[in-house]
């Protein structure tokens, strides 16, 4: 089993970046894929993007291809969401979560262990 936690959310203005990170404790952390998620008031959950633990291959969501960069340290236990060129329509809590499986990545249902989420706002 492994513990989450998000950290590195803000406010920040249209046009600006941010980076969130997503600690692990506990189990290999390596072994795990972490998927990023958000969920803004009254809207269902979105997939941001995910990073295999095979490889590191990223996968990323059509509303932020191109803006969003996932990466990973085993070493340091962390994975990262750099968020580049903001959108208030980016506003949501963001969480973390982290599964053993390695496909489907946008399928929630499928990550086993989540973060407590953190909250990026983005104003106009």
């Amino acid at each position: 089993q492994v513990q989450l936690a998000e950290s590195g959310g803000g406010l920040v203005q249209a046009g600006g970046s941010l980076r969130l990170s997503c600690a692990a404790s506990g189990r290999t952390f390596s072994s795990y894929t972490v998927g990023w998620f958000r969920q803004a008031p009254g809207k269902e959950r979105e997939f941001v993007g995910a990073i295999s633990w095979r490889g590191g291959s990223t996968y990323y969501g059509d509303s932020v291809k191109g803006r969003f960069t996932i990466s990973r340290d085993n070493a340091k236990n962390t994975v990262y969401l750099q968020m580049n060129s903001l959108k208030p329509e980016d506003t949501a809590v963001y969480y973390c979560a982290a599964m053993t499986y390695d496909t489907d990545h946008d399928a929630s249902a499928l990550y086993e262990e989540w973060g407590q989420g953190t909250q990026v706002t983005v104003s106009s």
